[in-house]
């Protein structure tokens, strides 16, 4: 997968209905983000605000497990260390690893830990085939909760192009609202009269989610497109239009969606022009997580 994620390395580490997923961009990769869920489980995210001082990225790690999942980039920080990459400092390089968990059963057993993390960024680094589905991150994820049942969820990858410059998204899908189609219309829908976790559109049978509102979306986006940090936060706002096309409804107060916007650079292109790409390719990962 690794020319499809614009020279970027991607591996997963499945568990037990939760997982991991590791995104290990260029060094010197430029990156920022924006959480506009309600109910966010994230790492690092105060440093990518534009003002602060450091603006590479060296690591996303997505993972399942919620908040606790965020002790998965553990393994990918110090797995990186032991390479020698990260920020320069006077005493060795500090790796600047960003993390993003959606709520899965897992939290109630064995969340995915910093072993899982280290496992899945390995599995990037040997560049192993980067599978979609319910894999990695979106092991657990699911979808269509608003309405009292629940419809299936997952990983998704989709790719575009703005002028010269490339983009690629990765979005793990386990949203409170419904996936919606290019047509407009739940690519699923769930219906409460039916029970609970009964899928009553597309013939899939029932997914069980005894968690209800325990949700969130969270996405990649990564260009080579040469970007400072600030516009790399004008592109994590454009997924996030993305989020807004592909979910119905977006951003509740019982999702914690987040976007990381990656640019690894040297193409030129017209930032606004990239910006409604990213918007597209991200709503097109969102639905890809969900067509199987």
């Amino acid at each position: 997968m690794k020319p499809q994620l614009l020279s970027a390395w991607a591996g997963h580490w499945t568990g037990d209905g939760t997982g991991v997923t590791v995104i290990l961009p260029p060094p010197g990769t430029v990156g920022s983000g924006e959480v506009r869920g309600g109910a966010p489980a994230t790492r690092e995210f105060a440093l990518l605000d534009p003002i602060r001082m450091v603006d590479r990225v060296d690591a996303v790690v997505l993972s399942g497990g919620s908040a606790f999942g965020l002790s998965a980039a553990d393994g990918v920080m110090d797995l990186l260390r032991s390479r020698g990459l990260g920020f320069p400092t006077p005493l060795g390089p500090v790796p600047i690893v960003v993390g993003m968990s959606m709520f899965d059963a897992s939290v109630a057993g064995t969340p995915p830990g910093a072993a899982a993390g280290r496992d899945a960024a390995l599995a990037a680094f040997r560049g192993d085939k980067f599978l979609v589905g319910t894999v990695g991150a979106g092991a657990g994820a699911t979808s269509g909760k608003w309405r009292g049942g629940v419809a299936p969820g997952g990983l998704g990858v989709a790719h575009g192009r703005s002028g010269d410059a490339s983009i690629a998204v990765v979005a793990v899908v386990n949203a409170w609202g419904d996936v919606i189609g290019a047509d407009g219309r739940p690519m699923f829908v769930t219906d409460r009269g039916s029970g609970p976790g009964v899928v009553t559109d597309r013939g899939s049978g029932p997914v069980s989610d005894p968690f209800g509102m325990t949700n969130t979306t969270i996405a990649v986006v990564l260009t080579d497109a040469a970007l400072n940090k600030t516009q790399c936060q004008l592109v994590a706002q454009s997924g996030h239009t993305g989020f807004a096309r592909a979910l119905y409804p977006a951003h509740s107060r019982f999702d914690g969606d987040a976007v990381v916007a990656l640019a690894t650079g040297p193409v030129e292109t017209d930032l606004d022009l990239l910006r409604v790409v990213a918007a597209d390719v991200t709503a097109e990962a969102i639905r890809a997580a969900v067509d199987r």
